[in-house]
């Protein structure tokens, strides 16, 4: 049995070494990117001189012929389903019994005139970090699209470089369409405080190039002007599957795929970034792209490969990142607006510490939590969320979940009283 996986991600590694573990099968994985797999989520510290790229590598060099698992660098242009065959740039065919498509994700651009400009990246790709790079030597002002994950990272990135940053976000507060508004305002003023600008409710119009043909400002909607020589795109990530748009596969945003991470085609899976759930598991969306989630599907795509039918099942919804030296953790739903339906409960003990619970009205049942500066224990909010436990039980018990014993000792009878005040006032 001959496999294929395009991408060498979490996504398409963890189903390599899966397949190994289970199989003999013949595996090659096909990356346009790198030779060999290393962590998406150090690049801003590769960046920073906190890491040397090499050190990225999870597994040494060797690992790979070891476990006999071919490493491929090139790119895959179009699929012949009918002859099972792969077609490279390089107008090399690679044959397949079975195939995974796990191409990742990258940034989104929406046609903004000077979007191509010399001076405009996102930051993605091991290309990205070059390109970064190499751009940040002449750059003195930078402007940022987009107020999320990967935009607070280069916002931190360039800072180190001595760079002054604006960060461009059409919400009124940061990461405001995933972050309920306190949320967000913890967020807003802590990356402000590290001399970040932020400016809200307005969004990207054009780039306008300078003398020589590089960037050289940005004009928002409301037609002010930023000036800069270097533009990060950070509006979001699609799947990276425009080598796919004119085959017979399914597809809409991602390639469409069932419970089982199979296609329209047969002998074909996609999983990660670039897969999207014709019906998605209530509760999670249609396309995931995190690192856990991509871990997962691999793994399943490869047990699904040799047979084990297996539905995808990820329980209830986690993430984590920093913000410059604010850790947020987040476990269940958590609206950014909630419903009439939907009740939360802060304690903020100190001015970047939050804890965010929403729950239920009817019930108090717990649909999820923010954390901010305040680190939790995942399997204890896992077993929580699937047992449907009370917002009671829960402030009554969080030091069971508190990773910081320090945190419990210190705030856990404040927490307490400010729960029962909760209580009192709700009641009268």
């Amino acid at each position: 049995m001959r496999v294929i996986i395009l991408g060498n991600g979490i996504t398409g590694i963890t189903c390599a070494r899966t397949l190994r573990k289970h199989s003999n099968w013949d595996i090659t994985v096909i990356s346009q990117e790198t030779k060999y797999f290393w962590s998406r989520t150090a690049l801003m510290y590769v960046f920073m001189g906190d890491m040397r790229f090499e050190d990225t590598k999870p597994y040494e060099d060797g690992f790979w012929k070891k476990n006999r698992i071919q490493l491929v660098q090139d790119e895959i242009r179009s699929i012949d389903f009918q002859n099972s065959e792969l077609i490279s740039g390089s107008g090399k065919r690679f044959t397949y019994d079975k195939l995974l498509i796990a191409t990742g994700a990258k940034p989104n651009k929406f046609g903004w005139e000077g979007q191509n400009l010399n001076g405009v990246t996102g930051m993605y790709s091991y290309q990205d970090l070059e390109k970064i790079e190499e751009l940040s030597i002449e750059t003195k002002n930078a402007c940022i699209v987009g107020g999320g994950l990967i935009g607070v990272e280069l916002a931190e990135m360039l800072k180190t470089r001595g760079t002054h940053v604006t960060m461009l976000i059409r919400e009124s507060g940061y990461w405001r369409n995933v972050l309920p508004k306190v949320d967000a305002e913890l967020v807003s003023n802590h990356i402000s405080t590290h001399g970040i600008e932020l400016i809200f409710n307005e969004e990207l119009d054009r780039i306008l190039p300078d003398e020589n043909g590089r960037v050289g400002k940005v004009i928002s909607n409301t037609g002010r002007e930023i000036d800069c020589q270097f533009v990060g795109i950070t509006a979001g990530v699609s799947p990276n599957i425009s080598f796919l748009k004119n085959s017979s596969l399914n597809s809409n945003r991602g390639v469409l795929v069932n419970e089982f991470l199979q296609t329209s085609e047969k002998n074909i899976y996609a999983a990660g970034d670039c897969a999207e759930f014709e019906n998605p598991v209530p509760g999670r969306a249609k396309i995931e792209q995190v690192w856990y989630t991509g871990r997962l599907q691999g793994e399943l795509a490869a047990y699904n490969m040799l047979g084990a039918m297996k539905k995808y099942n990820p329980g209830p919804w986690y993430n984590s990142a920093k913000f410059f030296e604010v850790e947020y953790q987040t476990y269940g739903v958590v609206l950014p607006r909630p419903s009439d339906q939907i009740e939360s409960f802060f304690f903020q003990p100190e001015r970047e510490k939050l804890v965010h619970i929403q729950f239920q009205r009817k019930d108090q049942q717990v649909m999820g939590a923010n954390f901010f500066g305040i680190r939790q224990r995942h399997e204890v909010w896992d077993s929580w969320l699937r047992e449907g436990k009370t917002l009671e039980f829960v402030v009554h018990n969080l030091a069971l979940a508190n990773f910081d014993i320090e945190f419990t000792s210190t705030f856990q009878k404040e927490l307490e009283r400010q729960y029962s005040n909760y209580v009192t006032e709700a009641a009268s």
